[in-house]
């Protein structure tokens, strides 16, 4: 491999790059999905290669491939090369990259309990258990449990002398619940939708999560969706779960705050942001309770690393202080155009993929109103909705509709009723404006979304949000004309 980075690095130096680095990349996952008491697939996929990235009087060039030899290294170089050449034809400017110091170093993802060490067998008995646990539940016509593990070791190295080791593992499961009767379905997850929780670390996170133990509450309440009456319409103080909350936060602040769909340069996918430049330090965002950091630090988090794929090291960087934007998720690249330095969240997909600007951990930090209970026990009149269904937000990052898995009303400071796909809709600023109670550092998780789209060719990233159950304040809650 030292072999191969170096043979390609020179290759590319001799070719005219002014700049070039390599990522090895060598990548392992696992997956067990069991579906009404049956293994319903088991996965287990490989894959490695290499990718140089070079620039050439101010464009960039990327080529990759599965080959690893050092024949190969001359030729995706040289391919990175021509492609860097034609890209000048349609560049606006030149690219200019950040004065990021090259470093030597290894990081690895603490963890107590290897996932690929831990039996088939085993991961099949804790599955097989919460399913078993879903069945005793009448009325339940799908039970679903998963589980996941993933491994990728990388190298990156750089003509100005980086050349950093890591190992990153991860692992996450989780369950659902479908109850079905003659006019509709209804579903719970545990502990969130959308394949359940994910973190960096090793397997006894999944054990952690006691999938069993939760199961039949899953199931009973997915049952219980169907007599719910429907969410009502109007406008009602809204507390999220910390689930819900998360997804709120990658949707209307994560991906706005990605530097280059601010200036246009990701757009065709996933659209552009309404953060422009000129408001930073400028715009108020949010109430002054919300305090928002992209932390690639923080223990567990999806988003956690040493370095990111340009070589920058790990950091805690606030997006929104007290209410106020003060930051962006940038690159080598974009951080100059505003008088900055890379606070290292450029990460590419694959060995195959070019990095782009990418979510880390971005953490809604906790604030003082204590537990879940305390919250509603403080409001009067309200809704509180938990784990997300559905979701949709214009291209802007502005305007978006949310929808959970259940509701429950709030009436004196007591949670009531149980209401069956509860939605809300709001404007971005307006929205997190009326934000005006966060529970305590108890109530706060750090969930992981493995799940996030960007890039054409798409880049599937692996992204965390810390947040902890919150309360808006006049929210359009149901179906309505507003």
């Amino acid at each position: 491999m030292k072999d191969l980075i170096e043979r390609a690095l020179d290759a590319a130096q001799r070719g005219g790059a002014t700049y070039a680095d390599v990522r090895v990349v060598e990548r392992e996952t696992e997956g067990l999905t069991v579906k009404n008491g049956q293994l319903e697939g088991a996965s287990s996929n490989t894959s490695a290669g290499f990718g140089v990235r070079v620039l050439v009087d101010g464009a960039w060039g990327f080529s990759s491939s599965a080959v690893l030899d050092l024949g190969e290294a001359d030729r995706i170089a040289a391919e990175a090369l021509e492609i860097a050449r034609a890209s000048r034809i349609g560049r606006k400017e030149a690219v200019q990259l950040d004065a990021t110091e090259p470093v030597k170093d290894t990081y690895r993802t603490p963890y107590q309990e290897d996932p690929f060490a831990v039996s088939l067998d085993d991961k099949l008995r804790i599955l097989m258990e919460a399913d078993a646990a879903m069945a005793r539940v009448p009325g339940v016509a799908i039970r679903e449990g998963n589980m996941v593990a993933g491994r990728e070791r990388k190298t990156f190295a750089s003509l100005a002398g980086a050349w950093i080791e890591q190992e990153i593992v991860e692992a996450g499961g989780g369950i659902e619940a479908t109850a079905v009767n003659e006019s509709e379905m209804q579903q719970r997850s545990y502990p969130n939708s959308f394949g359940g929780q994910s973190v960096t670390g090793g397997f006894e996170a999944v054990r952690a999560l006691d999938l069993a133990e939760h199961a039949q509450e899953t199931a009973e309440l997915a049952v219980a969706l169907l007599d719910a009456p429907q969410c009502p319409s109007g406008e009602m103080d809204l507390i999220l779960d910390s689930t819900q909350v998360a997804l709120q936060i990658h949707e209307s602040c994560g991906h706005p705050t990605e530097l280059d769909r601010v200036f246009g340069t990701e757009a065709s996918f996933a659209g552009t942001s309404f953060l422009t430049t000129d408001k930073l330090n400028q715009l108020r965002y949010g109430s002054d309770l919300v305090n928002i950091d992209a932390d690639a630090t923080a223990p567990g988090g999806l988003g956690t690393f040493g370095y990111d794929d340009e070589g920058v090291p790990a950091q805690k960087v606030p997006l929104i202080d007290r209410g106020l934007l003060v930051g962006y998720l940038t690159s080598r690249e974009t951080a100059p155009r505003i008088g900055r330095s890379s606070m290292g969240s450029a990460r590419a997909w694959m060995w195959s993929n070019i990095p782009l600007i990418r979510m880390t951990n971005i953490n809604l930090r906790p604030g003082d109103a204590g537990s879940l209970e305390d919250l509603i026990a403080d409001t009067r009149d309200g809704i509180f909705m938990s784990i997300n269904k559905s979701w949709s937000i214009d291209d802007r990052r502005l305007n978006f509709q949310f929808g959970d898995q259940a509701g429950w009303i709030v009436k004196n400071g007591k949670r009531t009723q149980l209401v069956k796909n509860p939605t809300y809709t709001g404007i971005t600023p307006q929205f997190w404006g009326s934000c005006d109670a966060i529970c305590s550092s108890d109530e706060w998780t750090l969930w992981g979304l493995p799940n996030c789209g960007k890039g054409e060719p798409v880049q599937t990233g692996h992204v965390g949000h810390g947040a902890a159950p919150a309360r808006f304040r006049k929210v359009n809650v149901g179906v309505g004309r507003w």
